[in-house]
């Protein structure tokens, strides 16, 4: 992994470190994705067909796409992207920190089928999050692959990945 690193086909992500109102422990692991992942999907020998017919490994590469972005406009923003991971496997995909401490909380869903269930794992994230030390998240979204952006009830954003920009 280091000299796939050092030859910038991967990048880490490495887990932000917060602190947490509940006694959950927090994963210090981090997430590798490609810089791009159609360098995985290449290495895979995968077309169009097989990818549909792995639903699970077209998400995984949705996700590596969606952090590639995210990872972009927080550099221009000189901000910086991490993940979260718990012992009770509470996760979430992307948190973008800026140098001033603002934060924002992204989960990345291939599909509209899942909003729910990534919505309540932001809701979930944010109240163990101790707001009094970190402040409260700028912004809490779930990415999608398609559609429209709107705002539920909950306070969570749904945006499609073609609203992202800095």
């Amino acid at each position: 992994m280091t000299a796939l690193e050092r030859l910038r086909i991967v990048e880490v992500q490495p887990p932000w470190s917060t602190h947490l109102r509940s006694k959950s422990r927090l994963r210090k692991s981090p997430k590798w994705h490609f810089i791009d992942p159609s360098l995985a999907v290449a290495s895979l020998g995968a077309t169009p067909e097989r990818l549909l017919d792995d639903m699970n490994l077209f998400g995984f590469l949705y996700e590596s796409l969606v952090t590639r972005d995210l990872r972009v406009y927080a550099q221009a923003a000189d901000a910086s992207v991490y993940q979260y991971r718990d012992n009770t496997g509470l996760e979430v995909d992307a948190i973008v920190e800026a140098v001033d401490g603002r934060w924002a909380a992204f989960e990345i869903k291939l599909g509209q089928s899942r909003v729910d269930e990534a919505a309540g794992d932001l809701l979930k994230f944010e109240s163990r999050v101790d707001t009094t030390r970190v402040g409260e998240p700028a912004l809490l979204r779930v990415v999608v692959s398609s559609s429209y952006g709107y705002r539920r009830d909950d306070g969570v954003a749904v945006i499609p990945l073609g609203s992202l920009g800095p």
